[in-house]
C-alpha cells in the first residue's frame, strides 16, 4: 500500500515539473508532439530509475566514509554517465527517437529532476526499494505532465487563434501556469 500512495503522490501531489518545477526545460521544449514527448518522458523515466538504483548504494557509501557532503558533484557525474550509456543506446536502437529528440537527450543529463528525485530519495530517508519506487512514481509523474502539455499545445496550435503577442514562449509558459493550477487541486491528497 505504502509504494502505491508513493507513485501516487509522486504523479499527482508532488509532480515534478507541474508542482515542484523541476525538469522545466525539456518539459517546454519536447512538449511540441506527442511522439517526441513521450520518447522523453520514457526516457526520462529511465534515468530516473537507473540513476536511484545506482546512486542510493554510493550515497551510503559516502555517508560510510563521512563524506557525504560529496552527494552532489557524485550523483552528477554518475548521472552523466548513465545519459551517455542511455544515449548511445537509444542512437543505436532507436534512431527516430534519438534523432526526435536531438539536443534534448543530452540535456537530461543536466536535468534537475533526476538529480532531485536521488537527493529527494536520500532526504526522505528512503530505503532501496521505496526509493526505486519513488524514482519510478516521478518519471511517471513526469510522462504524465509532458503528455498532458503535448495534447494542450497541439490543440492550441491547431484550432485556437492566439493574439500575436502570445504566440511561441507565452501561451506555452501560461498554459504551462494554468496546468500547474491545476495540479494544485491535489495538494493535501496525501500527508
Amino acid at each position: 500500500m505504502k509504494f502505491i500512495i508513493i507513485i501516487i503522490s509522486m504523479v499527482l501531489v508532488n509532480n515534478y515539473p507541474l508542482a515542484q518545477f523541476l525538469g522545466i526545460c525539456p518539459f517546454l521544449g519536447v512538449s511540441k508532439d506527442l511522439d517526441s514527448s513521450t520518447g522523453m518522458g520514457i526516457a526520462v523515466t529511465f534515468v530516473m530509475v537507473l540513476a536511484t538504483a545506482v546512486t542510493w548504494p554510493i550515497q551510503q557509501l559516502l555517508n560510510k566514509f563521512g563524506i557525504g557532503y560529496l552527494q552532489t558533484v557524485v550523483f552528477i557525474l554518475v548521472i552523466a554517465a548513465l545519459v551517455q550509456l542511455v544515449e548511445m543506446f537509444m542512437k543505436k536502437s532507436m534512431p527516430a527517437l534519438y534523432k526526435s529528440l536531438g539536443i534534448f537527450l543530452p540535456l537530461i543529463t543536466t536535468n534537475c529532476a533526476v538529480l532531485g528525485v536521488c537527493i529527494t530519495n536520500i532526504d526522505s530517508n528512503y530505503n532501496y526499494i521505496e526509493s526505486l519506487v519513488n524514482a519510478f512514481g516521478a518519471g511517471v509523474g513526469f510522462l504524465f505532465a509532458m503528455i498532458i502539455m503535448a495534447g494542450v499545445r497541439t490543440k492550441l496550435v491547431d484550432q485556437s487563434r492566439i493574439p500575436e503577442s502570445f504566440r511561441g514562449v507565452p501561451i506555452v509558459l501560461i498554459t504551462a501556469a494554468i496546468l500547474s493550477l491545476s495540479f494544485m487541486g491535489f495538494n493535501g491528497m496525501f500527508s
